[in-house]
């Protein structure tokens, strides 16, 4: 099912004299309204005029999160703070967040981005969105309503916690998907496993999108199995209006990011030299129709790659892979640079292992993974347990190149979290 057909389908020629044409326009707004923009220019050499071809973007100068709270609360507008609609803030690491404004035009193009996504995957208006994304200066909750609303389906704005009132909900009113963060979804298919099948039969469940963590396939898939509803992958950040900047469609293999609101750039982490399609970097995206608040060549920080080659439904807005996590997450452990999503995909494949675990990096550069392992088989003999343990060490040597303490501990042991998981703790002391 498409939402705007014409939109999603339009043939790759037209889509790029598009972009170029909103490019253009775009970069003529900050360079002659956001002095911050203009200054960036003019220290990279370039101007608007530079822009003939799409290929151009490259001369354009990155924008940071950095710049965003530089900029904190309203420097990088391109019109007056009384004409802006909302505002959304990030959280930020230096203790000021990063503002985003919008306008009635940018809140209505993020809703119609959502609505896409959501039709792509089948919803309509005879479907019950349950909502368990934080409502307020975060735009998940938010967004992802109005996109909803716009389809047609029934809203319930329920956001996140109070589980057994997620579950009441679900049962009175028919909730047929659920909007909720991986970390959350493994709290709530707990939760449900202890109502009992006879419980879980009541309900109308189809399907989960999942976003705002990191996650792997492994994860994706146990949560499937556990809640039995097919989970859809999206992407958004709250400087690109927050969820529906990329989705995954019925055929699942990829998310569609669009292309008509957003130029997408995948660069060498390090060296910010652009990477052709299939290899794996960083994303940089534009705003291509943002009114308020524009931002170029933003730096997300989100590592992923392009994938070549068409999709089965027909959309011409090209596919990136699942996020492989953040450059930012990556943490370094004896000259290793180790992801935390390599870990999660390594225990959420092994048979056995429940669905929470920590890593913890201690002050020697050592590090221990906590898992969680089935009740059936922490009751078992200790011949199981040592293999397992020994397995999962193993693996994880293999992947990251370095051999972990594996602490095996009980299900329910380890703290659960109704909101973002903390999966790291690092008590290393830097002198």
């Amino acid at each position: 099912m498409f939402w705007q057909k014409e939109l999603e389908t339009l043939n790759r020629s037209r889509l790029e004299a598009l972009q170029l044409k909103r490019l253009r326009e775009t970069a003529a707004r900050v360079y002659g309204k956001v002095p911050y923009y203009r200054k960036l220019f003019k220290n990279n050499g370039v101007t608007p005029a530079h822009l003939k071809a799409l290929q151009d973007i490259s001369k354009l100068p990155f924008t940071t999160r950095d710049d965003l709270q530089k900029n904190y609360p309203d420097k990088l507008l391109t019109i007056k703070h009384h004409d802006t609609m909302r505002l959304h803030t990030s959280s930020g690491t230096t203790g000021k967040p990063k503002a985003v404004f919008f306008t009635r035009q940018d809140i209505d193009v993020a809703a119609n981005n959502i609505a896409r996504c959501l039709t792509m995957t089948g919803v309509t208006k005879k479907d019950v969105l349950q909502n368990m994304m934080s409502y307020g200066l975060f735009t998940g909750g938010l967004m992802m309503h109005y996109g909803a609303e716009k389809v047609g389906a029934l809203v319930i704005p329920s956001a996140i916690g109070n589980t057994e009132r997620q579950l009441m909900l679900m049962e009175d009113f028919g909730t047929t998907s659920i909007h909720l963060t991986p970390s959350y979804a493994l709290y709530l298919s707990d939760v449900l496993e202890k109502k009992g099948r006879e419980f879980r039969k009541k309900l109308k469940l189809k399907r989960a999108y999942m976003g705002a963590e990191p996650y792997t396939e492994e994860t994706k898939n146990k949560i499937e199995k556990l809640l039995q509803v097919k989970v859809y992958n999206s992407y958004g950040l709250t400087e690109m209006n927050g969820p529906g900047v990329a989705f995954e469609c019925e055929f699942q293999a990829g998310m569609h990011l669009w292309e008509d609101s957003y130029i997408m750039e995948i660069v060498d982490p390090k060296t910010g030299k652009q990477l052709p399609d299939g290899e794996s970097g960083e994303l940089i995206l534009t705003t291509l129709t943002r009114e308020g608040m524009p931002i170029i060549r933003y730096r997300t920080r989100d590592l992923t790659a392009i994938l070549p080659g068409k999709c089965k439904c027909g959309r011409t807005h090209r596919r990136i892979t699942r996020i492989k996590g953040r450059a930012d997450d990556m943490f370094i452990l004896r000259g290793v640079n180790i992801y935390p999503q390599q870990i999660e995909r390594v225990l959420m494949s092994v048979a056995h292992v429940e669905k929470n675990y920590q890593i913890y990096l201690d002050a020697n550069d050592k590090m221990t993974v906590k898992v969680e392992i089935t009740k059936k088989l922490f009751d078992g003999d200790l011949d199981k347990l040592k293999k397992l343990q020994l397995d999962l060490t193993e693996r994880l040597r293999a992947e990251i190149l370095i051999r972990p303490n594996i602490e095996l501990v009980e299900p329910g042991t380890l703290p659960v979290s109704e909101g973002k998981a903390k999966r790291v703790f690092d008590n290393r002391k830097i002198y």
